[in-house]
């Protein structure tokens, strides 16, 4: 698959896949800065893709994000979208410290993944009832 992207920062490294079997591929920081102790902060990862038609792009945090830095992705899960892909359209991580120390991030540090995910888009067809049993409710398939 070939992707359209453009770097804010050529000094930055395009995104990388790790390894031959990654799935994902890395984001990195495009600045210098320090989130502070519970506070949620938006860091530039240098990036505008665009996205190819029936794919979305989903960005995760790094495993070792939480562990390593104590910092966490405040929505968990970004999803963007193929539109998102203008010329100013950089693509961010809303970072939450959940510690009670500074965290500081260092411009190219490597924060997130990324990952290319197909997708379809539904058609709805509303009813007045469902055709199927009910399951139980939040939660209820780990009961004894």
């Amino acid at each position: 698959m070939n992707i359209t992207i453009k770097r804010i920062d050529p000094s930055l490294p395009l995104p990388q896949y790790q390894t031959k079997g990654a799935v994902a591929f890395d984001l990195y920081a495009r600045i210098e800065d320090v989130i502070k102790p519970k506070e949620l902060k938006l860091i530039p990862t240098n990036l505008i893709i665009e996205t190819p038609e029936g794919y979305m792009l989903m960005l995760a945090a790094r495993s070792s994000l939480a562990k390593k830095k104590g910092l966490m992705m405040a929505n968990s899960v970004g999803i963007i979208d193929q539109d998102y892909c203008g010329d100013t359209d950089e693509i961010g991580l809303m970072l939450y410290n959940f510690t009670d120390t500074d965290v500081s991030i260092e411009k190219g540090e490597r924060l997130a993944q990324g990952m290319f995910v197909k997708i379809e888009r539904g058609e709805w067809n509303e009813v007045q009832d469902m055709n199927t049993k009910n399951r139980g409710g939040f939660g209820t398939t780990g009961q004894f």
